[in-house]
This record gives structure tokens, C-alpha cells and sequence, in this order.
């Protein structure tokens, strides 16, 4: 492999180009926004019609397997989620304030250099960071069966880290703890290297692990292999994500394509092995329960991730479905619910320090798309020159092998006496596209089905947009791994992923130089 360990020095202000108030644009500018009603109170009261179907029932979390499973481990959700945070911030904070998209401003550079980790660097950032350019770590946290636990480094319980939103909730906020723990490893295994080369050898595993894990659980195969000449993505592939100086942030990809992780959300998580670690992501509003997953404030008593119950560090037993005093399911590898027009019900009325007006996360994507003016679903496959899906086909529901009685499978153009035929919004399209592409996966757990689990993954709309966006901002950084790079590996081998990435942050093998 050609320049192995090229890292030319990068400071930190050299990520400060133009693309730090790039602004926000369109794909598919031509296309006519998709509407749902004469006036805005009917859009608004077919979206929530819309919003209502797109939200299970209420479901408890709980231990062992579960029918709404893929077979993608649990942590990915939340990586997806810190990646979000890296390239793009909204600081629009009400839809009715801001209806035109090319007037948004990011203030997040829109490529995958880190700055929710870094911020603006230890010269403008010295509180983040020690006199050996390390990262500055909070208190130990505790948790039944895991030691060797860290909370943010903090201040009155405010995290002190480079994109407050990582701290929002338990796992991206203990994640967030990680990459500052990977950092600060790179630097003692890579003594001699300046902070700036460090922080480029940080970003190339980060976006290593992007491109050749990440995106290939998510996107469907044959959507990423049409980006590729001879088995690596070729810019020249990219057909609807171009810019003129500097890569922008589309609202197709923002605000619909990459909002598909809103699905893969469990309604809560086991953090370890104590009885009372088994937390909903949110309070519930009609019992509190202040012991949910919800951030912004110091990591509770108890709190510390096992992350063998969120990524496959290790060997886990994959469990049995319904027993609840198997001793493998308090112990079992948690995976990421399937991508599909199904949010869990916590996510039905969100938490007043999380969003509120409106508090549904289903009508907050919905609404927002309707208002920053994109086409529907139909529309932009066509102009991907796809056959669209048919309403037969976009069926509202969770996407488990076998409906029940409590998994209604809706059509699209039932709800809202029709508003959606042949109309649908381009984020529940997306998602009902993953559908009509899941894949069989075997999950990385002993005892898992030998047939694999059904894994619906983004196809040539919903995929074709991340897929291009993803390569586009690293193709159009002069930094990135696929500028500098393409063929480079990290030293231990071209199969590293997020599980190696969380191994090594916990002081597990070997260095990587």
C-alpha cells in the first residue's frame, strides 16, 4: 500500500476554510417541494396523521432478542449519530423561522475532520486539553462487572468537549469519552509526532471505519459498488453531488436521507450487569423516571458501558426470545433496531431539554422537510432514474419477518384520506425503500439464527444520497484519507472497524503507528 503512514501536518486552523459557515443547498434543485395539503394547516394535520403511523406502540426495553432486530450492533446507531455531529450543525432552533435551505448556515464543517472532537484545538481550547496535547478526562465512572470507565471531563456537570450535543444521552456521551481515550492513546503510542500529525492519524481510522464499515451496514452493496472503479470509490462516479469551490451540506442528505438512525433507536439499553441498568432512552411523561438515558449532565451512579453489549468486542450469546430468566440475555450483544418506517414510542413525545413544538420526532423530520421545500420521494427517484416504489410497496410499520397483531402494516396512501398517493415525504420513502432491500446478515453472536437476521438497508435512493455525500465531503477535502491516501490501511490490517476502534481506546491491541 502506497504512503502507509503519509500524515503531512494539518493545525487545527487549517480546517477553518471557507466550509465553516458553508451553507446548506440541494441536490435535486429542479424539482418541484412536495405539498400535502391546500393550506399549511392541512400539511400539517396530514403530517401528523403520517407522524401518528410512523410510531410504534409503547414497548418496554427489555432483555433477549426481539422480532424488530437487524443484525447491526447497537453502538452503530449512536456512531451515526457522533458522525451527524461531525459534519453538520443546524443552529436554526425553529422550523418557522428559517423555510429557505440556501439560507441555512452550517456552522460545522461539512467534512469528517473531527472538530466535535477536537473543537478549535488546544491554542483556542486549552481547558480540553493537558501540556502533552492529550485530551483532559473526567471523573471514573462505576458499573456492575466494568472498571477502567471515564466520565467528560466537565464543569457545574456541563461536558467540557468540542461539540456539546455528544453529550445529549448515555452512549454518545460515554462514545464521545472513547474517542477522547483514542486520541490520547495515539499520542502515547506515536511519541515522537507532532499533535497535528496525531490528529491526522486520528481522522484516517475514524474515517477508515466510516467508509469501510459504517456505510456498508447501512447502504445496500450493490448501491456502493456502483461508486467504484476497480473495487475503490472514484469521484468521477458521484452523479448528483457536485459543488462549484466547496462541499455544502444538502437538505435531501440532512434532513431525510441520514435521518434513517431516528429507526434504529431501541426503546432503551442495558448498560451492565446491575438490575436497575436497564434504562429507557427517555423519561416516560406519564411515569418520570429520572434514571433514563437523557444527558447533559454528569454520568449517574452505576453508569459505566460494558461495551461487549454494544459492539462485538467480544463473544456474547445471542439469547432466546421470551425468556426472561436466560442468564445469556442480561449478558447479550444488543443490535440495532431495523431501518424502516417505524420509530419506537419514546420518540413520540421527546423531552423538553431534547426539542419541543413539535415534541414528536416522526412530525419534527416530517415538518421539516415540507417546510425547507423538498420533493417527495417519487419525484427524486425518477430523477435518479429509478422506478419509483409504488404506494403498495411504502407500507408504514415496523418491517419484522412476521406482522402480529400489534404491528400494523399501513399503506402510504391509506392515511390522510390519500394525501400521500403517488406523494410520499422523502424521508418515510427512504425509509420504506430499506425495506424492499434487506439482506440476511448474521449477527457476530453464538446461537444466532443460522439463516441470519433480516437487515433492510438503504437502496438507490436513500443509499445513493448518503453514499455520495459521504464520499463527496471526503473527496472534496484536501485532507481527508480518500484526497491524500486512497489505498492507505491502518498498520493492523484493512479489516479494521468500530470494534477495534472502541478496543483500542480501552487499551487492547496492538498500537497503531
Amino acid at each position: 500500500m502506497s504512503s502507509r503512514h503519509a500524515t503531512p501536518p494539518r493545525g487545527l486552523n487549517a480546517t477553518r476554510s471557507p466550509l465553516s459557515q458553508g451553507r446548506f443547498g440541494r441536490m435535486f434543485r429542479t424539482l418541484t417541494p412536495a405539498t400535502f395539503g391546500p393550506n399549511e394547516a392541512d400539511n400539517i394535520a396530514n403530517l401528523s396523521a403520517l407522524a401518528d403511523n410512523m410510531v410504534g406502540d409503547f414497548d418496554p426495553p427489555k432483555d433477549g432478542p426481539d422480532a424488530e432486530e437487524s443484525a447491526i450492533p447497537a453502538l452503530y446507531t449512536y456512531f451515526g449519530q457522533f458522525v451527524d455531529h461531525d459534519i453538520t450543525f443546524d443552529p436554526v432552533s425553529s422550523l418557522a423561522k428559517q423555510q429557505d435551505p440556501d439560507g441555512l448556515i452550517d456552522f460545522r464543517t461539512p467534512s469528517f475532520d473531527l472538530d466535535n472532537l477536537y473543537g478549535r484545538g488546544p491554542n483556542d481550547q486549552p481547558y480540553m486539553y493537558d501540556s502533552n496535547g492529550k485530551f483532559l478526562l473526567g471523573d471514573p465512572l462505576t458499573g456492575t462487572g466494568v472498571s477502567n470507565a471515564l466520565d467528560l471531563p466537565r464543569f457545574k456537570g456541563r461536558a467540557l468537549i468540542g461539540d456539546p450535543r455528544n453529550d445529549e444521552n448515555s452512549i454518545v456521551s460515554q462514545f464521545q469519552g472513547l474517542m477522547l481515550r483514542f486520541h490520547n492513546r495515539m499520542v502515547d503510542d506515536n511519541d515522537s509526532l507532532s499533535f497535528q500529525d496525531v490528529q491526522q492519524r486520528v481522522r484516517f481510522h475514524y474515517q477508515y471505519v466510516v467508509l469501510n464499515d459504517f456505510m456498508p451496514r447501512i447502504v445496500n452493496a450493490a448501491v456502493l459498488n456502483d461508486l467504484k472503479s476497480g473495487g475503490r470509490y472514484d469521484h468521477s462516479k458521484l452523479a448528483y453531488y457536485h459543488w462549484k469551490n466547496y462541499p455544502y451540506m444538502p437538505v435531501e442528505f440532512s434532513v431525510a436521507a441520514y435521518r434513517l438512525g431516528h429507526s434504529m433507536i431501541r426503546p432503551g439499553y442495558r448498560l451492565n450487569d446491575a438490575d436497575n441498568m436497564l434504562l429507557q432512552i427517555f423519561p416516560d411523561p406519564n411515569n418520570p423516571d429520572n434514571n433514563a438515558l437523557t444527558g447533559f449532565r454528569s454520568m449517574g451512579p452505576g453508569r459505566a458501558i460494558d461495551w461487549g453489549r454494544f459492539i462485538d468486542v467480544d463473544t456474547r450469546a445471542y439469547g432466546v426470545e421470551g425468556d426472561g430468566t436466560n442468564p445469556d440475555n442480561k449478558r447479550r450483544l444488543q443490535l440495532a433496531y431495523r431501518i424502516d418506517t417505524s420509530l419506537v414510542d419514546p420518540l413520540r413525545k421527546l423531552p423538553p431539554e431534547i426539542a419541543s413544538n413539535p415534541a414528536s420526532l416522526a412530525l419534527r423530520n416530517l415538518e421539516r422537510g415540507w417546510r425547507l421545500g423538498l420533493p417527495s420521494g417519487q419525484a427524486v427517484a425518477k430523477a435518479m432514474h429509478q422506478t419509483p416504489l409504488t404506494d403498495e410497496q411504502i407500507i408504514v410499520g415496523r418491517a419484522v419477518d412476521t406482522p402480529g397483531d400489534g404491528d400494523p402494516q399501513v399503506p402510504i396512501a391509506s392515511i390522510a384520506n390519500g394525501a400521500f398517493k403517488g406523494n410520499c415525504p422523502l424521508w418515510t420513502y427512504i425509509l420504506a425503500e430499506a425495506r424492499q432491500f434487506a439482506t440476511k446478515v448474521a449477527p457476530p453472536a453464538t446461537g444466532a439464527p443460522a439463516a441470519g437476521i433480516t437487515t433492510p438497508q438503504l437502496g438507490p435512493v436513500g443509499g445513493r444520497i448518503v453514499a455520495e455525500v459521504f464520499l463527496g465531503m471526503m473527496f472534496g477535502d484536501a485532507s481527508s484519507v480518500l484526497s491524500l491516501d486512497p489505498n492507505w490501511a491502518p498498520v493492523t490490517g484493512p479489516d479494521f472497524k468500530l470494534k477495534d476502534l472502541v478496543t483500542y481506546a480501552l487499551g487492547g491491541g496492538a498500537p497503531l503507528h
